[in-house]
């Protein structure tokens, strides 16, 4: 049984261990690291320390199927409805640009839940807080070394991770790139962004009259280039009536404040935001916690051409790159990536086989 590593647990590692293990359950034993404390990659639901709030999204917010995606990917789509990982998005969301044919669905446990149910459905090893730190050949195999120390060997590597992390590892990936393939990588470039999440006390109420708002108008008098969205949590989600937790706001910078602000300290940041919030929602209850997180790498702007889905580096040992920067930076991407990666195995068994 070949032993394939996943590095990274967001939604295109969670995906392609899910499908490698339905496609060849028999062929392979699936392990995936990822760096951080918890699974969900930008798909990440976050909860206050006292436990006392509802959890927040503080990455990706819904989903939004596209009439061509809805049909092309409608099996997963149809897993994720049928066992309530996902619901239709049925909510006053003010300034959301609707494409003609397109359906949006929020996650009522919070977005990492979509990753979280692939993970579970892969049947894989996870192992968080595993840093991965370079990458060297030997022989048939891959040994690949952590921060934490150590080093394990795999059959196959699939890294999910941003591109510059990728291309910051050491040992033999370096060597092995072609000089295109360099190119290709290193011409790839993200927006980042702040995220900041309030937490508030159960009974406290939010006086919004919508669910979530885009602030894109910069025309508007009463907005901020520093904050382009806003949202309550559980008003989002559907889950307002749950009394005994209270709710929580999210706040996302626009990509311009994220850009001019991504080398600054976070609490530097946070206070920033929080003065400008104030100016948009004067008046809002004080929060029992507040957590901001830095979206180093948010949304991919320019993606890694003429490699749909993956960028294979070397075929044996197998080692491929997948993720959104070769794809596009929402769900049906990473199911488009993960599905790249799935044919890649499936080519290698039959060489192999051959």
């Amino acid at each position: 049984m070949s032993r394939v590593l996943i590095v990274g647990a967001g939604l295109t590692g969670s995906l392609c261990a899910c499908l490698l293990r339905r496609e060849m359950n028999n062929k392979v034993h699936i392990v995936v690291w990822d760096k951080s404390r918890g699974s969900g990659g930008r798909m990440c639901t976050s909860r206050s320390s006292d436990s006392l709030s509802h959890s927040a999204d503080i990455g990706a917010q819904y989903i939004t199927a596209t009439h061509e995606y809805a049909q092309s990917h409608k099996s997963l789509y149809s897993e994720l409805l049928s066992s309530g990982v996902l619901h239709p998005l049925d909510c006053v969301v003010e300034g959301l640009r609707h494409q003609d044919g397109s359906k949006n669905y929020v996650a009522p446990l919070g977005m990492s839940s979509v990753v979280k149910h692939f993970l579970r459905e892969s049947g894989a090893d996870l192992f968080l807080e595993h840093h991965v730190t370079g990458l060297y050949r030997r022989g048939a195999s891959w040994e690949v070394h952590r921060t934490q120390g150590g080093s394990e060997r795999f059959d196959s590597v699939v890294l999910t991770m941003p591109v510059p992390q990728i291309l910051q590892l050491q040992g033999d990936l370096q060597d092995m790139l072609s000089a295109k393939q360099r190119e290709q990588l290193d011409g790839v470039a993200y927006s980042s962004r702040f995220a900041l999440a309030l937490f508030f006390s159960p009974g406290v109420d939010i006086d919004v009259p919508w669910a979530a708002r885009y602030y894109n108008n910069y025309n508007d008098s009463n907005n901020t280039k520093c904050i382009c969205y806003v949202t309550v949590e559980p008003r989002k989600r559907g889950t307002e009536g749950d009394a005994a937790c209270g709710p929580s706001l999210v706040v996302h910078t626009s990509a311009l404040f994220g850009l001019q602000h991504v080398e600054q300290d976070k609490e530097e940041v946070q206070s920033i935001v929080l003065q400008e919030l104030d100016k948009l929602l004067p008046g809002l209850p004080q929060p029992v916690g507040i957590k901001c997180h830095k979206w180093r790498y948010s949304q991919v702007l320019t993606s890694v051409p003429n490699c749909p889905g993956h960028m294979t580096i070397l075929e044996h040992p197998l080692l491929v790159c997948a993720g959104d920067a070769f794809s596009h930076s929402n769900f049906d991407g990473c199911v488009e990536s993960a599905l790249s990666v799935l044919g890649v195995f499936k080519a290698s068994i039959r060489q192999e086989c051959q």
